[in-house]
Order: C-alpha cells, then structure tokens, then sequence
C-alpha cells in the first residue's frame, strides 16, 4: 500500500519514527509528511496568514518532507500538492500521549487523520498512553498488523479511527475493545508561576476525573489495560436536540 504518514509531535518524533520503519518492514511505500516542530494540541487548525514552507529530510534510513506549519497543514498540503497520487491510507502518529475523550476535539494527531477521512481516504490516529515512551516498535508492529488485517472499503465513507495503546507492553494488554469516546471531561487548573524575571505567566494542567469516566468506554478501558479502537465521524449535531428545537419553535418562527 502507498500510505501518508503524519503526526502532531513533529518529524523527529519516536512514534513517526517507529511506525515508518513498521511499514517498510510490512513492505509499504511511505510518504512522510509531517511537522517540522511539535504542534500538540492545535486541534484542527490551518495556516492562513503566513506561506507554508517545507525541508527536505534524506537520512540514511529515513526520509521525508517536514512542514512548519500544523499536522492538517501536513495533510492538506501532502494531498494537494506534493504526492503524485492520493495515497491508500493515511496513518498519523504514533503520538506520545493518548487520545480519548474530549482529546480528539484538541489533537493535532486526531485532526491530521480526520483531515484524511475528509478527503475520503480511510485514516488512522494512533495514541500511546504514555507522554514520554522509551520504545513504540511493538505498538508500531501492531499497528501495521490491524492496518493490513481490517477490511477498509467495509468502512462508511469519511469515517476514521482512533486507536490507542495503553501504557504497558504490547504481550501484557489485556486485548483490543472498539468502544465509545468517553463523555467526561478535563477539570483545568492554571499554575500561576513567576519567571526569572518576575513577571507572572500560568500554565495549564489538568486530569479527568475517575469517577466521571465510564468504565465501558476509551478511557476507562486504556486504564484497565486494553488497547481501544473508536470509530469517529466529523458530525457535532445533536439530532435529538434539532427535532425538539423544530417542534418547540415551530409556531414562534413563522411570518
């Protein structure tokens, strides 16, 4: 298979790194393109007011084109212009840091793949719980495999999926589980710190809580062990709520 690989933590990241080496193991032709610097978080944003650049990277067991822009610059720019055919899949990841839950709406590595599912392409995000992981070569192998097991033209139009990897080793998961995003969502708080200087500045941290997250769903099953694997399509109606607004404003809205 010809496959766009991207990411949202850059070009030099482990988890890119791994699933390229994954994928020429498995024997696929890869087309990196992927930020120049790390752009977590952005969610889905485009660069507008500035001209996107890339840089050329030939090394000797990897290649590939970076972009300072963000991961939906990346896979905008990839299919519009720099392959010379759409490719059969476009993979992104492997990110450090998993993606459930509310995460999807602020994930450049969920952005990226949905960009792809946009275009029509079948797309994978893949996340590993952990923010800092020494090795992803095993959850790269895994991945490889689900790519070339699943049955992709089964799949309904623009759909993507959402894989994530639980922070323990790939032989001591306790299996794979599709399930639903969970519902609950981040208690912020903001550090107010002072820098060297003496001026204030805050930075975000945060959790969800436990208690909040169904046991059943993305988060709750990562925590318990499993690898998850959530179907996402890009439709933020509320269809319950649209059939109550048109028979609530029925008669308030006529001329």
């Amino acid at each position: 298979m010809d496959i766009l690989l991207t990411n949202d933590d850059g070009i030099y990241a482990l988890g890119l790194r791994a699933m390229y080496r994954a994928l020429l193991r498995a024997g696929h032709r890869v087309h990196v393109v992927a930020p120049l610097t790390e752009q977590s978080a952005v969610g889905h944003a485009i660069t507008l007011s500035m001209p996107l650049k890339i840089k050329h990277l030939r090394e000797p067991d990897f290649q590939g084109i970076g972009v300072f822009g963000t991961p939906v610059d990346c896979a905008k720019l990839a299919l519009s212009s720099l392959l010379d055919a759409p490719p059969d899949i476009l993979i992104s990841g492997i990110n450090n840091g998993a993606n459930v839950g509310v995460d999807i709406l602020y994930s450049g590595t969920v952005s990226a793949a949905t960009e792809g599912a946009l275009a029509g392409l079948p797309s994978l995000a893949v996340s590993m719980d952990n923010f800092h992981p020494a090795n992803l070569d095993d959850q790269a192998d895994y991945t490889v495999r689900l790519v070339q097991d699943l049955d992709w033209s089964a799949l309904p139009s623009r759909c993507l999926l959402n894989l994530n990897f639980p922070d323990r080793d790939v032989r001591e998961v306790l299996g794979l589980r599709c399930c639903s995003q969970t519902q609950a969502v981040y208690h912020d708080k903001h550090d107010h710190r002072v820098d060297p200087r003496g001026g204030g500045y805050y930075w975000l941290h945060g959790e969800i809580p436990a208690e909040q997250v169904g046991q059943d769903t993305d988060r709750g099953l990562l925590s318990q062990g499993y690898i998850t694997l959530t179907p996402l399509r890009f439709d933020f109606t509320d269809y319950k709520t649209m059939a109550y607004l048109q028979s609530a404003l029925q008669d308030s809205t006529s001329l």
